[in-house]
Parts: structure tokens; sequence; C-alpha cells
């Protein structure tokens, strides 16, 4: 229906704009009414679902304590074995650890993405 509508508004700008003539004080700002209704649909498409997710993994990393199992961009599963400043050492197996990047965490073991 959404889709139906822009559409609508799309094709019936120029026709309408043809047809009404100088008469008519809306067939003037129709045009950026247009581009208003884009941007708005834009923000709440891209834009707000993206600072959402980002708003989200910062505080996932800032979040970050002993004990959580994480998943890293590279794909590595371990447990947060200590925490710094900007790392995280995680342990991936009995006696190996991996100091990473906050920023590199991306998400706990088990958390819906």
């Amino acid at each position: 229906m959404f889709r139906s509508v822009l559409a609508a508004l799309l094709v019936a700008t120029p026709a309408a704009a043809q047809t009404s003539g100088a008469g008519s004080p809306l067939a003037a700002y129709l045009p950026f009414l247009q581009i208003g209704l884009i941007f708005v649909i834009m923000y709440f498409l891209l834009i707000r679902p993206q600072q959402k997710r980002q708003q989200d993994l910062a505080k996932l990393q800032g979040g970050l304590k002993k004990g959580d199992k994480v998943v890293t961009q590279a794909g590595i599963i371990g447990t947060v074995a200590g925490i710094g400043d900007a790392t995280a050492t995680l342990q991936v197996d009995t006696n190996v650890k991996i100091e990473f990047q906050r920023s590199a965490i991306v998400g706990r073991v088990g958390e819906k993405n």
C-alpha cells in the first residue's frame, strides 16, 4: 500500500502540474513535498535502524565482563578472560588466549543479532 501511494505521488506530479495551471498553489510546492517525503522515508528505512544497531553494538562492547561468551568480526568464538580500556582478552581454548580490540567484538554467543 505504501509503495502504491508513493508511486501515485511520484507519477501524478508531472500530470497534475501540467493540468492544474497557475491557479493551484499546491502544484508549485508538490515537488518539494515529494523530496521531503523521500528524505523522511530514507530516514526511517535506512538511517534510524543503522543508528540503533550502532548504539546496541557500542552498548555491548562497553558492557563486556569477564566470563561473557562472545564472537568477533573474524568469527572467533571465545570467553572473555580479561578486559582492558580498549582491548579484551578472549580464551578460545585451554591455555590459549588472544587479545582483541573491543571494537572487533560484534556479539554475544546465543543472543539474537
